[in-house]
């Protein structure tokens, strides 16, 4: 590579792939003008993303349920977020916006911004409630004198749960966790005109572990013709597999970056090349990402409309149980399942427990045995949960391990037991992400699920399955004290 690189052209405004639904009129131009009012300046291609994502249809609801938004860092993309919720907070007379961000600092930041840009316009600030900046931990938002909101929040889990939002902000959409999605969209499903906006960079599956979400979107959006999704990325034309050629291509450059020459200088990016590996550069700055394989995602295995139909918050283990624990290749993560028959014949698995790391299972495992006295408690003797063996055994906590040939074997139960509705789940967001997510590899003339490949955490749909598999295979009967299984 020589030590200079040529400038590149400045003005590419139009999305390397787009997908708009049709619209008979558009709020857009509207919600570019009260910005303008704020001091916020868009540029041609940010005034683009809002006129094509605030088109309506004559019923005067949003053409766009879903807007999706990829591309590189420092474009500008936040801006456009900035505009939006001013339009819903001051134009539209939406009652409730949620800004969520993985990071509790990116969504702080955005926070800030807004706040600069209302106070800093009379006729908004104004409106604004008397102490109503809330800066508080947890409860940070803006709140008008109308009883409209905006909330700031960072995912989690449960995080959402609880409010009716009209438009829903997923920030830093490439990390994105199944659970949390699952968490946030219901949000929108009470509201009479919703819109929910995912926004972020390439994914980078060396990176971002939970990127599966973006990446259906983005198929949708590469594939067009979706009624309800307006979709724009910026991208250069390569892979991760062919990067060094485009890298130092001054026009791949403008291709991926809208805001080339007018918010990233051309000297910037010269830099950034100069100091990253091409494949580097090309998910960073090209948005050329390494998205997963979706191929067989929802449909090897487990779809979830199989999964769904097994579906019953109300149901419980009421015979002997079986635990089974998993941990993820990288240790991040761990968890404990339960299984076993119900009164009726059919069978029951449920998340016991799942959180990050390793530590905290020997502790649980034991409590939950002294509790409830299963008949087995189970886990694979090749899986990196082989390594909490010692620990359990000082414990007290008498493990059955199981090689691959039980791990397929439990597979085929599971995937049996979903066809054929012949089991019940409480409807967790943990597995049901995972189920979504999970791929397979072959074991002999059978598959088992795996950790690698999978584009999501998928330890609890492991323990799930060699739970099930020890409930169905177990002939010992034991006492079961508590006649149903409550686990807290």
């Amino acid at each position: 590579m020589t030590s200079t690189l040529s400038a590149p052209r400045v003005g590419q405004q139009r999305p390397s792939h787009l997908s708009i639904p049709d619209y008979s009129s558009s709020t857009g131009e509207e919600a570019v003008d009260l910005a303008r009012m704020a001091g916020l300046d868009l540029d041609p291609w940010q005034e683009f993303v809002l006129a094509n994502s605030l088109g309506e249809r004559s019923d005067g609801r949003w053409a766009a349920f879903e807007v999706g938004l990829v591309v590189s860092r420092q474009n500008g993309k936040g801006a456009i977020l900035e505009a939006r919720e001013l339009a819903g907070l001051f134009l539209l007379g939406e009652k409730l916006i949620i800004h969520s961000a993985h990071e509790f600092t990116t969504s702080r930041e955005h926070q800030i911004r807004l706040t600069e840009l209302i106070q800093g316009t009379p006729e908004f600030h104004a409106r604004v409630k008397p102490k109503g900046y809330k800066n508080s931990h947890g409860e940070e938002g803006i709140e008008l004198k109308s009883g409209q909101r905006i909330r700031f929040k960072t995912r989690t889990k449960s995080g959402g749960r609880g409010f009716s939002s009209d438009c829903l902000i997923l920030d830093e959409a490439m990390i994105l966790p199944d659970s949390a999605h699952g968490a946030l969209l219901p949000t929108l499903s009470a509201r009479p005109n919703p819109q929910v906006w995912y926004t972020g960079s390439a994914v980078d599956q060396e990176i971002h572990e939970h990127g599966l979400v973006l990446a259906r979107l983005r198929k949708r959006g590469h594939e067009g013709g979706d009624p309800s999704l307006a979709y724009f990325e910026w991208t250069a034309d390569a892979d991760t597999d062919s990067v060094e050629q485009v890298a130092d291509d001054p026009d791949a450059w403008a291709d991926a970056n809208p805001g080339l020459g007018i918010r990233i200088s051309s000297e910037y990016v010269a830099n950034e090349r100069r100091s990253m590996d091409a494949r580097t550069f090309a998910v960073e700055r090209l948005g050329v990402g390494d998205w997963p394989n979706l191929e067989g995602v929802d449909g090897d295995g487990i779809s979830r409309e199989m999964w769904d139909a097994c579906k019953d918050q109300t149901s419980k283990v009421n015979h002997p149980a079986v635990f089974a624990f998993d941990v993820r290749p990288n240790r991040s993560a761990s968890a404990v399942c339960v299984a076993g028959l119900r009164d009726d014949g059919l069978y029951h698995v449920e998340v016991v427990d799942h959180r990050p790391g390793t530590g905290w299972v020997p502790q649980r495992l034991a409590e939950l045995v002294e509790r409830h006295h299963p008949s087995a408690v189970i886990c694979d003797q090749a899986s990196p949960a082989a390594a909490l063996l010692g620990k359990l055994a000082k414990l007290g906590v008498d493990v059955e391990t199981v090689g691959p040939k039980e791990h397929a074997q439990g597979c085929g139960v599971l995937f049996d037991a979903v066809e054929q509705r012949a089991l019940r789940h409480l409807g967790t967001a943990e597995i049901a992400a995972a189920v979504a997510g999970a791929s397979r590899r072959p074991l002999g003339e059978a598959w088992a699920w795996s950790r690698k490949s999978s584009a999501v955490d998928i330890s609890p749909l492991v323990a799930a399955t060699l739970a099930l598999w020890g409930a169905q295979t177990d002939s010992g009967p034991s006492v079961y004290e508590d006649r149903g299984l409550l686990v807290v």
